[in-house]
């Protein structure tokens, strides 16, 4: 087969889109909030920090089955039910009437939220090969790329209409409008002939054996590191634009714009390039740009520890066309290595890229955050880490035996064949 595609229902981009919005929604939009909820619950900083820690990490652990029992069942369930225990969750949230309640209803957010993003990319492969696939995921990136800047505006917005309990509100309709437009026009891409049964021996097999095959290891960090660089920023955002720049909570948008101007570009030019060059040059340009937005923090943190605006949130532009450019190729690289089990490989990435995440979050933000140059080196180490397993997956792939043709053999031989 060719990569020529059959159709996708127009609606598809902008469900999966939708879907994936959810996490930087459920990220970004309570920043604003901080004070007032370590106000309203008498919590400090760092206990304000673990909303975003308990939900990263519960995403990530749920999000080695959200795949596997899309996979056995199909995804269009799994992600229904999803956002309708996520809207549930989100409304515990806004009713909650202690601290310890409001972290568990983002723990139960997190284990839900994953279901739309993991099984999303499956739906993705499930569709489309080829270059039609990277342009297709590259359109969703796209459109995601919006929602880091919106969550904190919209945020700060309904401090003035409902304190902090209406960011959970607006989650909870978001989401139930979500799920009413999956049941209307979301199409089951994994037909029963397809299926394979959930069941936890053989999901652990499979996981075990997706370690065995020599190139997915280096690839699984590649694709999950990269971002992590620029969530250092995002993670801290709250304490660089309140404790650095000295804005209040309308002042998000300078550190948010950047980053979305960066992800929405580099999302186009991923979909420009699918068709044009080689996934090889397509990665290696998304480093070239990740590695002068490294140099440009390192800079600017040495200049101006506490930020200057605009210049020292420039860099993020690129750090962001950097991301999007590297992601949608090196997602597709993976999942591409088991083309019978793209559910299970979805969800191992996610598990991994939300376990740093929330290490990020966790820990080195609230180490690296007293400046710009401490979070401009520990995004640079981040990004070497992501460089450094590209080059390994590269050389382990020569190195491999050459495996039978999968689905998508266009897409294969340019990485068997790196123009």
């Amino acid at each position: 087969m060719t990569s020529a595609a059959p159709s996708v229902p127009r609606s598809l981009p902008w469900l999966l889109a939708g879907l994936s919005m959810i996490g930087p929604f459920s990220i970004d939009a309570v920043f604003p909030a901080f004070p007032l909820i370590g106000g309203h619950f008498a919590v400090d900083d760092t206990a304000l920090q673990q909303l975003i820690s308990v939900y990263l990490l519960t995403y990530g652990g749920m999000s080695l089955f959200h795949g596997a029992i899309s996979d056995a069942i199909g995804r269009k369930p799994v992600i229904i039910v999803g956002m309708l225990v996520y809207a549930l969750a989100s409304a515990g949230a806004a009713m909650s009437t202690s601290f310890a309640m409001l972290l568990g209803c983002r723990a139960l957010q997190g284990a839900c939220a994953g279901a739309g993003l993991v099984v999303g990319r499956a739906i993705v492969r499930d569709s489309l090969q080829g270059a039609a696939a990277q342009k297709l995921m590259s359109r969703v990136m796209m459109i995601f790329g919006v929602a880091p800047v919106i969550a904190p505006m919209v945020g700060a917005q309904l401090l003035w209409l409902d304190g902090w309990h209406g960011i959970f509100w607006l989650l909870t309709a978001f989401t139930v409008l979500m799920a009413v437009a999956l049941v209307a026009l979301l199409r089951e891409t994994h037909p029963p002939e397809s299926r394979t049964p959930f069941v936890p021996r053989e999901l652990v097999a499979t996981y075990l054996s997706f370690g065995r095959d020599r190139p997915f290891v280096p690839l699984l960090i590649s694709s999950t590191i990269n971002f992590c660089g620029l969530f250092l920023f995002i993670a801290s955002a709250p304490r660089i634009v309140r404790e650095l720049l000295h804005l209040s909570a309308q002042g998000f948008p300078w550190l948010f714009l950047p980053v979305v101007a960066g992800l929405v570009f580099g999302a186009w030019l991923s979909g420009r390039l699918a068709e044009r060059h080689s996934v090889t040059f397509t990665v290696n340009l998304g480093y070239a740009s990740m590695g002068s937005a490294c140099l440009l923090h390192l800079l600017g943190g040495l200049l101006a520890p506490a930020g200057v605006l605009p210049w020292s949130m420039l860099p993020l532009v690129l750090h962001g066309i950097g991301v999007q450019l590297a992601f949608p190729t090196l997602t597709l690289l993976l999942l591409d290595r088991f083309p019978q089990r793209r559910g299970g490989a979805s969800s191992v990435q996610a598990f991994v890229s939300l376990l740093l995440n929330a290490g990020v979050a966790g820990v080195l933000s609230p180490l690296l955050s007293s400046s710009l140059l401490p979070l401009a080196v520990g995004s640079s180490v981040l990004t070497g880490i992501g460089w450094l397993a590209w080059r390994w997956y590269q050389r382990r792939l020569r190195e491999t035996p050459p495996a039978p043709p999968p689905r998508d053999v266009e897409l294969q031989a340019q990485i068997a064949e790196p123009r």
